[in-house]
């Protein structure tokens, strides 16, 4: 069972799951980033869904280095696809969430929109968005410790319908800069609406 968050506006136009950082290395579903999207995201009309990773605080189970993540990413898809039907429905996850959001290929999701993915967690010549010809919205800190903007083109050069935004003074962590990522995100979404 997966402890989880649903915050669903009055007129919602489009909707999105959040994953979040690193479940050995302190991530829940309240870290930084991903706190910041659960804010940002509702109150401009996206309905909204977080959840803790398997063994993260209330949520069950063990980590299970980004494998088994994928299939509680999906049951967070499930649960939120249910109540939004038929709006665009993208997938946005940090640093871990980033790279197992992008292993997880689902044919109710319109796009994925990754923060400071470490594109090492899992191999990203096997995730499966890369191939996929939905868009995808990179967002990059320029000062990311983990993978910069720099190290991440040549590795998303060979991927299918990239967009990346670069969040400059930012690290990876986007302290003071969380407002920029939800700005960037919610444009992208507009998009696909």
């Amino acid at each position: 069972m997966l402890e989880a968050e649903l915050s669903v506006p009055s007129d919602p136009w489009a909707a999105v799951v959040l994953a979040h950082p690193h479940p050995t290395r302190g991530g829940n579903m309240r870290s930084l980033v991903t706190g910041a999207l659960f804010t940002a995201l509702p109150a401009a009309g996206v309905a909204t869904l977080r959840f803790n990773f398997r063994g993260v605080e209330g949520s069950t189970g063990t980590h299970d280095g980004g494998i088994g993540e994928q299939r509680d990413i999906l049951a967070g898809i499930d649960t939120l696809a249910a109540i939004t039907e038929g709006l665009p429905l993208a997938l946005s996850g940090w640093s871990f969430g980033a790279d197992t959001s992008l292993a997880v290929i689902d044919d109710r999701l319109c796009g994925w929109a990754p923060v400071a993915p470490p594109l090492r967690i899992l191999d990203p010549t096997t995730m499966g968005a890369a191939a996929d010809p939905r868009p995808k919205c990179f967002v990059i800190a320029s000062n990311d410790q983990f993978c910069t903007p720099e190290a991440a083109r040549p590795i998303l050069a060979d991927w299918v319908n990239v967009k990346m935004s670069v969040v400059e003074g930012a690290d990876h962590f986007f302290v003071g800069r969380t407002d920029r990522v939800g700005e960037i995100i919610l444009a992208w979404l507009r998009t696909l609406a």
